[in-house]
């Protein structure tokens, strides 16, 4: 398979986790004035091995990743900036490292982590839109599940 089917069956398999996790959860978006912030948190084991080897993104049961996108647009994705950090019911934070991806007019951000069974997250996130914009703040949560 090409590089460019790899990065497109990519985007469509995280926008579809995406759309899987709001058809659970409720509205998987904030809306901040005309910016639009969609968010997902999923295990690493719904992407396929050769689309995460070309993407980078390293599977395993106890191993998930955020995936966060802007748009102004439907279709079209926004350059931003991202900060996150996660923690568990203990307390426990660690930050998130995000990615850019950028295909076509698509831009999203992932970042990988590593959770224990049953985990109940709390994903804190800041966005912003340039670096003398005020970050706009939020956070969602998640419980992980070990893939067994």
């Amino acid at each position: 398979m090409k590089t460019t089917q790899l990065r497109l069956t990519h985007v469509l398999l995280l926008l579809l986790t995406a759309l899987l996790t709001t058809s659970v959860v409720g509205d998987a978006f904030k809306t901040h004035g005309d910016l639009k912030i969609f968010y997902s948190a999923f295990p690493s084991t719904v992407i396929p091995a050769e689309i995460a080897s070309a993407s980078g993104i390293v599977r395993g049961v106890d191993r998930g990743v955020v995936n966060i996108a802007a748009v102004k647009k439907l279709g079209t994705g926004l350059p931003v900036i991202i900060y996150g950090e996660f923690s568990n019911i203990m307390q426990q934070t660690k930050k998130l490292e995000f990615t850019e991806i950028q295909e076509g007019s698509t831009v999203y951000y992932i970042a990988p982590f590593e959770f224990d069974n049953e985990d109940f997250l709390t994903f804190k996130i800041r966005v912003k839109t340039d670096s003398a914009a005020p970050a706009y703040a939020f956070k969602f949560q998640k419980i992980m599940y070990v893939d067994k």
